[in-house]
């Protein structure tokens, strides 16, 4: 299997390096930064502020940030449209949602929906996914909640969910 992360609109850089921790890993074959999530030896700043994003994700990548094949994406919408042609499966991982292609993680039925070429959308930290972005996923994932916490930290999502879909 194949999974693609895009991390979109992820406000914290500690969340960022986490996630490509995480992701390194894991296996993960590409992340993609898009929106305003904090992106890594990013040219197009100056170089004291590029510095200073890069020791932060470092923080907590330790050094995957180096690892990955890292894109950053300035139009997402155009980058998952040719992905779907090319025959990925976009999911986005959410909770409290009310949809018809929405699956729990554990359900007994994922196996069997998900192919073996996926994108992995995260959204923001607390209000998630770009309602933009909605028309373009395939399918919504949810992790099960045990506790009386709705949600889990991004980055801790991140691990769980792609430990659970690549060991389907």
């Amino acid at each position: 299997m194949k999974l693609i992360l895009v991390l979109d609109n992820i406000r914290s850089t500690y969340n960022v390096g986490a996630i490509l921790r995480t992701a390194e890993g894991l296996g993960v074959s590409k992340v993609i930064l898009s929106g305003y999530t904090p992106r890594v030896h990013d040219k197009n700043l100056l170089p004291h502020l590029r510095e200073k994003l890069d020791k932060e994700i470092h923080k907590t990548a330790l050094g995957a940030e180096d690892m990955l094949d890292v894109y950053s994406s300035g139009d997402i919408i155009s980058d998952l449209k040719k992905l779907k042609k090319e025959g990925w499966q976009i999911i986005g991982l959410e909770n409290n949602i009310d949809k018809a292609n929405l699956m729990k993680l554990n359900d007994t039925g994922l196996k069997s929906k998900i192919t073996d070429k996926i994108v992995l959308i995260l959204g923001e930290e607390v209000k998630g996914i770009n309602y933009s972005l909605y028309d373009m996923i395939d399918l919504f994932l949810e992790i099960p909640m045990k506790g009386k916490k709705e949600s889990f930290n991004v980055s801790v999502a991140a691990g769980i969910a792609v430990y659970g879909i690549m060991n389907l």
